[in-house]
């Protein structure tokens, strides 16, 4: 049996209560997260040096103050990402209100990676706890002290109902990077340490693009270096292949600058109104007016030829212009 079938069935349960969904207890739920961050600062820098040798001014700058403008951003503009936004209507619909109502998904999975094991946890929480959802989070069991604190102390900030976690002890991950040091050339770093499930900084050269670090998300601190003749050849092997997580060109030709972030299923993520909306149920409404249902008799049988080209015309969008390519 699934050991998290019941805290699963009892989150859901929460959510169908309705607590989560008023602008209240969402604000009230940010600003304890809120608080953890500025409450436990000190620990959580102890424990990404611990986890990654962070040193504290980065640490502080990408996980915690990027997490607390996360948090009060979203407080700030909460009011206006939960109203209804109503849309352009056509003449069938002119006498009824039209518009799009963000419903929370429900119940909401967060798995965090090791690389930012805050950031990559918190942000996307704040995003679903906004838009009024319940969250499990699993934490990396990579980041273990990072994951211990989450686990331990996040819990006494944020309402029970909203957060679970999970944890996995093993070195499974760390063997699947360490593997791909077999791809291409080691150019700078390569120095592993399993007891630690430590990996150096890596830069690969020479890489070949069937190698097995270039079939697969690296998700670790592994650079691989693909040479490319020119800026066509370039194009054509990124279309070739599913859109990249990052890409960085390095060129004597000051004409080639590109850097980007992926824009498929693996990217840098969701912030302020986009996480609110990447975890809402943009929902479709229309609320009709009794009052005047007389007028939209046309619509409903028996039908009426002569009716027809009315209905018609009422829906008919008209081009304004022309386009033309020279």
């Amino acid at each position: 049996m699934n050991p998290y079938t019941g805290r699963v069935s009892c989150l859901r349960a929460s959510w169908l209560s309705g607590k989560t969904r008023t602008k209240e207890y969402r604000v009230s739920q940010l600003e304890a997260l809120g608080r953890f961050l500025d409450e436990k600062k000190n620990v959580i820098l102890d424990a990404l040096a611990a986890d990654l040798h962070k040193p504290a001014f980065e640490a502080e700058l990408s996980e915690i103050a990027l997490c607390s403008n996360e948090v009060n951003y979203a407080i700030n503009n909460l009011y206006g990402w939960m109203k209804d936004e109503y849309v352009d209507k056509n003449l069938a619909t002119q006498l009824d209100s039209a518009f799009i109502r963000k419903d929370p998904f429900g119940v909401v999975l967060i798995i965090g990676p090791w690389n930012y094991p805050l950031h990559l946890v918190l942000v996307p929480m704040v995003g679903a706890i906004a838009a009024g959802n319940c969250v499990i989070v699993k934490p990396s069991e990579i980041s273990s002290c990072t994951e211990k604190l989450l686990a331990e102390l996040l819990p006494t900030y944020l309402d029970q109902e909203s957060p679970d976690f999970g944890r996995i002890i093993n070195d499974k991950h760390f063997k699947r990077i360490r593997a791909l040091l077999d791809s291409g050339r080691i150019a700078l770093g390569g120095q592993t340490d399993e007891c630690e499930c430590y990996i150096a900084p890596t830069v690969l050269a020479d890489v070949k693009p069937c190698e097995p670090v270039m079939q697969e998300e690296i998700f670790g601190p592994i650079l691989p270096i693909v040479t490319i003749a020119n800026v066509e050849e370039a194009i054509n092997f990124i279309n070739s292949r599913e859109r990249p997580l990052a890409l960085y060109a390095f060129s004597c030709n000051c004409k080639v600058c590109l850097c980007g972030w992926g824009i498929a299923t693996s990217k840098m993520g969701y912030h302020g109104k986009f996480s609110f909306d990447t975890f809402s149920h943009h929902r479709a409404c229309l609320l009709r007016s009794m009052g005047l249902e007389k007028l939209n008799y046309l619509r409903y049988p028996p039908y009426a030829h002569r009716s027809l080209g009315l209905l018609l015309s009422s829906l008919d969008i008209k081009r304004k212009g022309t386009c033309t390519l020279l």
